[in-house]
């Protein structure tokens, strides 16, 4: 494929893994990497195909909305209630 800078960075944590025995050459350390950013964006697609469903879900809901400070009010409400009870 094509030949690729990496930088000094890189270069040195490349060689230091292959140093350390645990590759033995910078072919497979690169494929490791990707191996892990492919993982890494699949997760990622999976968390943003599960968000977009959910929020498609919600936005289609027919149910009525409740406004936020309705919500933030009952939930203050439940909260004091609950400080009260544990009061002495």
């Amino acid at each position: 494929m094509a030949n690729v800078n990496l930088g000094e960075r890189f270069e040195a944590f490349i060689q230091e893994q292959i140093r350390e025995g645990r590759y033995q050459n910078a072919s497979e350390v690169v494929r490791a990497g990707l191996r892990l950013l492919e993982d890494h964006e699949a997760e990622r697609k999976r968390q943003y195909d599960y968000m977009k469903a959910a929020i498609t879900e919600a936005m289609e809901d027919p149910r009525p909305t409740i406004p936020a400070d309705e919500v933030f009010d009952r939930l203050e409400e439940r909260l004091i209630e609950r400080m009260k009870k544990n009061v002495p």
